[in-house]
C-alpha cells in the first residue's frame, strides 16, 4: 500500500489505477465538451457586436460583415462543412440563416432538431470554421419557403391571423420560442459562442398590420436571453414600417439606388448601414424561365457598397435545393399563386450542387482586399457521376395504394387539407389529397374556385382532366348508373411572401357543382408521401411488373439504381415524364414537372450508397419507363433578371 499525497490515504495498486481510469474518464469527457460547447471561459470576451457609430464594432474594434447566407435545411449535412469551408475561402466572414418554424415543430409541441435539422451542430460548425453567424429566427422567414416557414397546423384555427398579435399565433409563437431560443443562447458572443446578431422577424415592413408585433417578437427573443446586437431587415418599401426601437434597421435590394442609403442614413444617423439581403440572383416558378443576374451586373454593384463603408450579407451565397414539398409560391403582381421549382440554385457564387462559380472567383478577389491577411485556398471541388438510366421495374396505381394512408375518412362536405383529422390532428401538411364521391350522371363540373391548388380529375379511375385556377369548369362524360368521381387535388405550394398568407388553406376549400348541384358525402385519403407511408407501399403485393401490364395513371413506379463506385452526386433528368415527385432511398428530392423551367433533380452523393438504391417515383400521368442521370444541371431557358 502507498500514500496518495493528493487524498493522503494509503491506495492499492488497483485503487491507484480506478483513480487514474476515473480521471483519464472525466478528462476526455471535459475536452470533448468544450470542444463541442463553447463555454464562457473558453474566450476572454471584452464587447460583442455594436452599432453605436457609423461602423460596427466588434471588441471595440472596427468590423465589417462580410456575410454569406446558406441555410442548413437546404443543404445535405454531409455538406454543410464543404459549403462553409468554401463559403470561408471567399472572404466571408459571417454565416446567416434563417430558422424554418415548418419543419423544427411539424405537429403542434412535437419538435424536430435532429439530423439535418440539428441547428446547434451547425452553429458550432460555423464557430469551428471560424465564421461568425447571424441567426434569423422568424418566426416568419419568407425565404421562397412554404408559408414563410410558419407551419400549416396554424390554419386550422378559422380565425388565424398570422404575423399579428392575435392570441392564436402568439400562444404558438411562445412555445417554439421556448423551444428555439435556449437552443442558441448558450451560442452567443457573450457565451464565448459565434452569434454576434439576431434579427426580429423578417421584412415586416411589407406586411405590418399590426404595430404592436414586432414589440411581441422583439421582447419573445429579449425575455427568453438574447442578449447580442437586434436587427430588422426591410426591402426599400418596408423601412418606413419594419422597424422596431432597439433594434438596428437594414435593407434588402439588388440594385443600388444612393436614395435608398441616404434614406437608412437619415431614419439612423450615425448608425452602421447594412445590406441584410444583397440578392446575388432569383428564384424560378414552374412555367417561366430560369433567372440568371450576371457576374458582371453584380460585381459592380458589391464594389460599390463597399466603397460605401457598408457591411453586405449576399443572399444566398448558396441556395441549396427545396427538397421534399417545401417550395413556396409567388402572389405578387400576378393573377394567381404560381409555385416555386424545387432547385433553389438561385444563380448564387455557389451553385446547387456547391460548384464555384464566375461570381464566385470574382467576389473572392475582391473580398480578399478587404483582409489584411491571405485567404485559404478554395477545396476541392467534388466529382460527379451520370450513372446508368434506371429502367423501371414495377408500377402500383394510386389507387392500389390507398390501403397505405392514413384513414379514409368521410365527410358530408369536403374538408381542407389543413383541417383532415390526420398527423395527431395537427391536419395535412404537404402532397396530395383525394376527393370522392358518387354521381349519377354527366355533366359540367364546376369547382366554384374551391381547388387549391390543381387537381386531376377522373370518372372511374378514366381520367377527364385538370381543375386549377384557370380552369375551372369540366364536362364529365355521360354513363349509366352510380360513378364515383375523384379529385386528386396538389398543394403545389403556399405563399411565401405577400398579404394573402392567411388565405393559404390547401385541398378542396368549398362545394363542388355538378350541373348546378352540390355534391356532397366524400370519401377523403390524405397523401403526404411520408417515410412511413413509402415503406408501407414498398412492402405491398400489389406492385405489378412493367413486361405484364401497362400502368393505369397516377401511380407509383420503382427501379433499382445500382452503385458499384463511391457514389457522387448526380442529376435525375426524366423525359417522357409529366409531372410528379422522385423519392431516393425513402428521400423526398422534391417535384419536377415538365412545363420547366428545371429539368433536372439534385441528387446528393451522401443520400447514395454503394449496392442497389430504391428509386420511387410518383407520376401523374405519361412515363417512358426510364430514369436518366447526368453529371450537369438543366435548369431551362434562362431570363436576365429584371
Amino acid at each position: 500500500m502507498e500514500k496518495s499525497p493528493l487524498l493522503g490515504v494509503r491506495l492499492s495498486l488497483k485503487q491507484r489505477y480506478f483513480l487514474l481510469l476515473c480521471i483519464a474518464v472525466v478528462a476526455i469527457t471535459a475536452y470533448h465538451f468544450t470542444r463541442n460547447h463553447p463555454p464562457k471561459a473558453r474566450m476572454k470576451r471584452v464587447e460583442g457586436l455594436r452599432a453605436n457609430s457609423p461602423q460596427f464594432t466588434l471588441e471595440k474594434k472596427p468590423f465589417r460583415i462580410l456575410g454569406g447566407s446558406v441555410h442548413y435545411f437546404r443543404v445535405p449535412r454531409a455538406y454543410w462543412e464543404d459549403r462553409l469551408l468554401k463559403m470561408k475561402a471567399c472572404g466571408i466572414n459571417t454565416l446567416t440563416t434563417y430558422v424554418p418554424w415548418n419543419l423544427h415543430e411539424p405537429e403542434r409541441g412535437v419538435f424536430d432538431f435532429k439530423d439535418e435539422l440539428d441547428l446547434e451542430a451547425y452553429i458550432r460548425l460555423a464557430a469551428s470554421l471560424g465564421l461568425w453567424v447571424i441567426i434569423r429566427p422568424g418566426p416568419y422567414i419568407c425565404a421562397e419557403w412554404d408559408l414563410g416557414g410558419l407551419p400549416s397546423w396554424l390554419l386550422r384555427d378559422p380565425n388565424m391571423k398570422l404575423r399579428t398579435t392575435y392570441s392564436g399565433f402568439t400562444d404558438a409563437v411562445n412555445s417554439f420560442f421556448d423551444k428555439l431560443i435556449k437552443k442558441i443562447t448558450p451560442y452567443q458572443y457573450s457565451q464565448g459562442g459565434p452569434i454576434i446578431a439576431v434579427q426580429v422577424e423578417n421584412e415586416y415592413g411589407s406586411y405590418a398590420t399590426d404595430d404592436k408585433y414586432m414589440p411581441f417578437v422583439q421582447e419573445a427573443l429579449l425575455s427568453r436571453g438574447i442578449t447580442e446586437l437586434l436587427l430588422t431587415s426591410d426591402n426599400k418599401d418596408g423601412l418606413k414600417l419594419g422597424g422596431v426601437k432597439g433594434a438596428l434597421e437594414t435593407i434588402n435590394f439588388q440594385k443600388l439606388d444612393i436614395n435608398e442609403i441616404k434614406y437608412l442614413d437619415e431614419i439612423q444617423p450615425q448608425k452602421p448601414k447594412m445590406v441584410m439581403e444583397y440578392w446575388s440572383g432569383w428564384f424560378d416558378l414552374w412555367g417561366g424561365l430560369h433567372h440568371v443576374f450576371t457576374a458582371e451586373d453584380m460585381i459592380p454593384v458589391v464594389t460599390e457598397i463597399l466603397k460605401l463603408d457598408m457591411s453586405i450579407n449576399l443572399y444566398m451565397f448558396h441556395g441549396g435545393t427545396n427538397f421534399g414539398f417545401m417550395n413556396g409560391a409567388l402572389a405578387v403582381g400576378i393573377p394567381a399563386p404560381k409555385p416555386m421549382v424545387t432547385s433553389y440554385d438561385y444563380d448564387a457564387p455557389l451553385s446547387e450542387a456547391g460548384d464555384y462559380t464566375t461570381k464566385y472567383h470574382l467576389l473572392r478577389n475582391l473580398f480578399s482586399s478587404y483582409h489584411d491577411e491571405p485567404l485559404p485556398n478554395p477545396p476541392s471541388p467534388h466529382a460527379r457521376r451520370g450513372y446508368q438510366p434506371v429502367v423501371i421495374q414495377q408500377h402500383l396505381s394510386l389507387w392500389d395504394s390507398l390501403h397505405a394512408t392514413e384513414g379514409p375518412f368521410k365527410s358530408e362536405r369536403p374538408v381542407n387539407m389543413e383541417n383532415l383529422p390526420v398527423n395527431n390532428n395537427n391536419g395535412q401538411s404537404y402532397g396530395y389529397t383525394l376527393y370522392e364521391t358518387t354521381i349519377a350522371s354527366g355533366g359540367t363540373l364546376n369547382s366554384k374556385n374551391n381547388i387549391r391548388d390543381r387537381a386531376l380529375v377522373f370518372v372511374d379511375k378514366h381520367f377527364v382532366g385538370v381543375l386549377d385556377d384557370k380552369v375551372q369548369e369540366l364536362v364529365l362524360p355521360d354513363g349509366k348508373g352510380s360513378r364515383t368521381l375523384s379529385l386528386l387535388v396538389e398543394n403545389c405550394g403556399r405563399v411565401n411572401y405577400g398579404t394573402t398568407l392567411d388565405e393559404q388553406r390547401k385541398g378542396l376549400l368549398g362545394d363542388v357543382e355538378l350541373n348546378s348541384h352540390i355534391l356532397r358525402d366524400f370519401i377523403i385519403y390524405s397523401l403526404d408521401m411520408k417515410p412511413d407511408f413509402l415503406n408501407r407501399i414498398q412492402s405491398s403485393s400489389q406492385w405489378v411488373s412493367m413486361q405484364k401490364q401497362q400502368p393505369a395513371f397516377p401511380a407509383f413506379f420503382h427501379g433499382k439504381l445500382y452503385v458499384n463506385v463511391p457514389p457522387k452526386d448526380t442529376f435525375i433528368k426524366l423525359p417522357g415524364w409529366t409531372k410528379g415527385v422522385v423519392f431516393i432511398n425513402g428521400r423526398n428530392l422534391g417535384r419536377y414537372w415538365s412545363i420547366g423551367p428545371q429539368q433536372t433533380l439534385y441528387v446528393p452523393g451522401p443520400w447514395l450508397h454503394r449496392g442497389d438504391n430504391q428509386v420511387v417515383v410518383f407520376e401523374e400521368q405519361e412515363t417512358d419507363g426510364k430514369l436518366h442521370f447526368t453529371k450537369s444541371p438543366d435548369y431551362g431557358m434562362t431570363v436576365d433578371v429584371q
